[in-house]
């Protein structure tokens, strides 16, 4: 299980945060909870398995997504 910070290697931010996360409900995919607390960040964070981020991720790159980096 890891984090979008973890998986894309900065913030996600909280738009495309929601969209992962309907995106995992709609494809059954389990999540987790993790409390994280930093400078920049306290609070939870949304935990998914990588496969499914390499899933989303893919999927919206074919479609031409427009990550907001």
């Amino acid at each position: 299980m890891m984090s979008l910070y973890e998986f894309l290697g900065k913030a996600a931010g909280t738009e495309l945060g929601k969209k992962v996360y309907l995106a995992s409900l709609e494809g059954g995919w389990k999540h987790d909870i993790r409390k994280v607390s930093n400078p920049k960040y306290t609070g939870n964070v949304m935990l998914y398995p990588e496969p499914f981020l390499k899933k989303y991720f893919k999927t919206k790159e074919e479609t031409e997504y427009d990550t907001p980096f």
